[in-house]
């Protein structure tokens, strides 16, 4: 069984009108091949993200990013305290542990994943495979004090120089407690959603995924029934794009720049 550090991200999974249409999108847009038993994907045999059906037609078609605890029960109350609130409370799912669903005070929703016999991901910050995540929001001060409280989560501001925007910019860099705050340890960050946002759409959590070549993964999932959200761009730690799947799920890639 992997070992997490407390309130990183440890599995992220998509829920799927289509599980099979689902398959066939990211089994050719990442090389995923699926376990034929569980709901999960694998990379050259290895655990790298779950796809299950969408038990319920209320609920957004959405990846979500989980984040490791060894108490869900414990961090539910702790979300609670600080502002938070518990979407689903945590709930066993047999040899995989205990789960929950949680909102930050912005809005955005994510997973707790209290580990299992066998559990989360065996391979990441590879093409293919999850490499980052971010939390869209309106209301940063008091998300970023809510990360910092329930997860200990250590911030940095992004430099706007360094990152090659105007000073309006505004980015927080998470790394996880006990670690030096800085990109080496860094597994996350928090952007404000500007007037460039739909006023409909809500604070989220997007995840990355690692690809060797942004604009090719891109055509490959226009052609394969996906759209490109935002169109792709360099940055510092190279070309991004955010995506949505055949069936609207949205996601992000980032390709790292060439050494």
């Amino acid at each position: 069984m992997a070992v997490f550090t407390q309130g990183t991200p440890c599995w992220v999974d998509a829920q799927l009108p289509d599980l099979e249409a689902g398959k066939r999108f990211y089994g050719e847009l990442f090389g995923w091949s699926f376990d034929p038993d569980r709901d999960e994907a694998l990379l050259d045999g290895r655990r790298v993200a779950g796809l299950l059906p969408k038990r319920d037609g209320r609920m957004p078609t959405t990846w979500t990013v989980y984040l490791a605890t060894g108490n869900a029960g414990t961090l539910a109350a702790r979300i609670k305290a600080a502002g938070g609130r518990m979407v689903m409370e945590p709930y066993p799912v047999g040899p995989f542990g205990v789960r929950a669903l949680a909102a930050d005070p912005g809005g955005a929703v994510f997973g707790l994943r209290q580990s299992g016999d066998d559990d989360g991901f065996e391979t990441v910050n590879r093409p293919g495979t999850f490499c980052w995540m971010e939390v869209y929001t309106r209301e940063p001060e008091a998300v970023d004090t809510f990360y910092a409280t329930v997860f200990g989560w250590l911030g940095r501001q992004a430099d706007p120089d360094e990152e090659g925007r105007d000073g309006s910019f505004d980015y927080r860099v998470w790394s996880p407690p006990g670690s030096r705050a800085g990109d080496d340890s860094a597994f996350g960050g928090r952007a404000v959603m500007t007037d460039a946002f739909p006023a409909e759409l809500p604070g989220h959590v997007l995840p990355y995924f690692a690809a060797r070549d942004c604009d090719a993964t891109c055509a490959t999932a226009v052609r394969l029934g996906g759209r490109v959200a935002t169109d792709p761009f360099d940055t510092p730690h190279g070309r991004i794009a955010v995506l949505h799947d055949n069936q609207g799920a949205r996601f992000a890639v980032l390709a790292e720049p060439a050494e």
